[in-house]
């Protein structure tokens, strides 16, 4: 999946000599975090709500709105923006907002800006990729790290006539392992579980304490 796919293209922006009145409006009305900051169709930078909040005074008096008028966006904006391309992966978007933390990626083709990823975008993303929105049930393996293991996965699987919707692999704790987190479009998991395990694989979850459906022989 890539960011084009998850992106919000119709982007509400502000520029540098707007003021955080007018930008507090805007998020807002749309209920927006963040407003990229333009100047024509070049991203110069990002104003979270959180920054818009922390200028507006701590005694709210009846010249409040004026004073927020006076004041430009320029002013409290993060001039260092970090930007992304439409056709970057998904996860690209999701390492730069963790390593910098970061809630919102402007989306920029050459100088102009495209469209914006916010980390809701990109959580959706992961739940999707990951078959969540389906019905089904999951299935957690911890396995030899080597070649042929999706495969022998994929043929138990098959021989229960059983459609996998997803697979994730992360390092297992024991060195030259794996776990794979597999979904699939099953409720009751226990014939290829046994399989799993008649096959050699420690199969993590479901466990012989599971719920009914699931539960290990």
């Amino acid at each position: 999946m890539l960011i084009e796919d998850i992106m919000t293209t119709k982007v509400v922006t502000v520029t540098p000599a707007d003021s955080i009145a007018e930008a507090l409006r805007r998020t807002r009305a749309g209920r927006f975090r963040h407003l990229p900051v333009v100047d024509g169709e070049r991203v110069v930078g990002v104003v979270s709500d959180r920054d818009l909040r922390a200028a507006v005074p701590a005694l709210v008096t009846d010249d409040a709105e004026e004073y927020l008028e006076q004041i430009r966006v320029d002013l409290v904006m993060h001039p260092d923006v970090i930007v992304a391309h439409p056709l970057d992966p998904v996860e690209d978007a999701a390492r730069l907002m963790y390593e910098h933390k970061i809630g919102c990626l402007p989306v920029v083709s050459g100088d102009r800006l495209v469209g914006i990823v916010t980390e809701t975008d990109v959580l959706r993303s992961f739940v999707e990729m990951s078959g969540g929105l389906q019905t089904g049930s999951r299935i957690e393996i911890e396995a030899e790290d080597r070649p042929g293991v999706l495969a022998e996965i994929g043929e138990i699987t098959r021989r229960h006539h059983v459609n996998v919707a997803s697979i994730f692999t992360t390092p297992a704790k024991r060195p030259g392992r794996v776990v794979l987190v597999v979904r699939l479009q099953a409720l009751d998991l226990r014939p290829i579980v046994r399989d799993l395990k008649a096959a050699g694989y420690e199969v993590r979850w479901p466990n012989p304490l599971g719920s009914a459906g699931v539960t290990t022989p």
